[in-house]
């Protein structure tokens, strides 16, 4: 296993992070705690959850998933600990977003859940616009002052959401945003616009979610010639996409290497990236995707993914103006 710093903090963390989204709902309890010893086999010290996680089973299912495994074992020191706050606990008018006294509370459910005295990073699962970030950073700072979060971390930022909250962070003598998970891969390259500079600028690593483009980018038109059966949603965007995957799976076999490999060397390629997630249901999987850290992509084959895969070109404003 590969390790790298956290953005600009001194946190070491896997070069994979295991996403843990699909624990409980799609993959059972029983393959879910095998999946995390393989993973803690593997060298993956970086696991993410979300207090939202558990879908039909109810939120907040998938955290307990994991305080039930950490009882078990006692895993809970081997591991960098993140998970998520924002999302709707309830049907409480406060039980959603990112006030004080919703971000106090949802702490520490979470803690409850998974059974656990700290979280290593604590993440805003998305913007609240509602909500002042003198506000957030004061409930925050509450958190790591009382030893319940380490550091805190930012999903589905735009750029200038991650500017505001570290300057006004650096004000108050705040360390401030570390991490930012954002969805990136070779199908979906927004993010190379405004939020990888503004990462890069303000040291803080990028976690990219769905690294596989949402399974577009995972050998799919082989899967359906194999006569697997594929996703409606994942259907009308293989139609509708046809072209470009049936030159990428080509150059794929011209570089011997598989469909879903590629898709995550490159997003690892990208310096800004600390740990892109993975969210393995077989362990098999979970083994392929370390493997991936062997690939180099060399420069022709980089060349002839972004000919695939165009991105926007450049950083703002260069990629819309002279």
């Amino acid at each position: 296993m590969l390790y790298t710093s956290l953005g600009r903090s001194g946190l070491q963390v896997s070069k994979l992070c295991l996403g843990t989204m699909n624990f409980g709902p799609y993959t059972s309890d029983k393959d879910s705690y095998k999946i995390m010893n393989r993973a803690i086999e593997l060298g993956i010290n970086f696991f993410d959850t979300a207090n939202v996680y558990g879908w039909e089973k109810g939120p907040g299912y998938t955290e307990e998933l994991l305080g039930n495994w950490f009882a078990a074992n006692g895993m809970r020191d081997k591991i960098v600990l993140a998970t998520k706050v924002y999302g709707k606990m309830g049907e409480g008018i406060n039980e959603k977003g990112l006030s004080a006294y919703h971000i106090k509370r949802a702490c520490e459910d979470s803690l409850k859940r998974m059974k656990v005295d700290h979280i290593d990073i604590y993440q805003m699962h998305h913007i609240d616009r509602a909500t002042p970030w003198e506000e957030i950073w004061q409930a925050m700072e509450q958190l790591i002052s009382q030893g319940k979060v380490t550091y805190i971390g930012s999903s589905n930022f735009a750029a200038w959401n991650i500017a505001e909250a570290n300057t006004i962070a650096k004000h108050k003598n705040f360390l401030g945003l570390v991490s930012e998970q954002s969805i990136y891969s070779l199908r979906n390259r927004h993010i190379e616009l405004e939020v990888i500079p503004a990462c890069r600028a303000f040291g803080v690593g990028l976690i990219p979610w769905s690294p596989l483009g949402g399974g577009i980018l995972c050998g799919v038109l082989e899967k359906t010639e194999e006569g697997r059966r594929t996703r409606e949603p994942l259907q009308k965007s293989v139609e509708k996409l046809k072209p470009q995957i049936e030159q990428y799976e080509n150059l794929c076999k011209e570089i011997g290497q598989k469909p879903a490999d590629v898709a995550l060397a490159w997003v690892l390629n990208n310096t800004v990236v600390s740990s892109p997630i993975v969210g393995p249901r077989t362990i098999e999987q979970l083994e392929q995707n370390v493997k991936t850290l062997e690939i180099k992509l060399d420069e022709v084959t980089l060349k002839k993914l972004d000919e695939i895969w165009p991105g926007p070109g450049n950083q703002a404003p260069e990629a819309y103006a002279w």
